[in-house]
């Protein structure tokens, strides 16, 4: 019998199984293309939202694209 924390990272999941059918893990597509913090979430979100959490993980999504809004294209910034 295996350990789970013998398993590689990149084949097990935590907490569901939301991304199991997804061809290229949103984690692995995210490392790979650099992508920042807020844009990794949006994606996150977006793919996983039919198999976990539904409209909830859309408005986590919108959330924080309206976040990026503000922080990246508004100008007035807070400091």
């Amino acid at each position: 019998m295996h350990n789970m924390w013998e398993i590689s990272p990149k084949d097990r999941q935590v907490g569901g199984n939301h991304y199991k059918d997804c061809k290229i893990q949103p984690t692995e597509f995210i490392h790979a293309n650099n992508i920042p913090f807020i844009e990794g979430n949006i994606i996150k979100y977006v793919i996983r939202n039919r198999n976990k959490n539904g409209i909830e993980d859309l408005k986590k999504a919108k959330h924080y694209i309206d976040l990026l809004i503000q922080l990246e294209y508004e100008t007035t910034k807070v400091i």
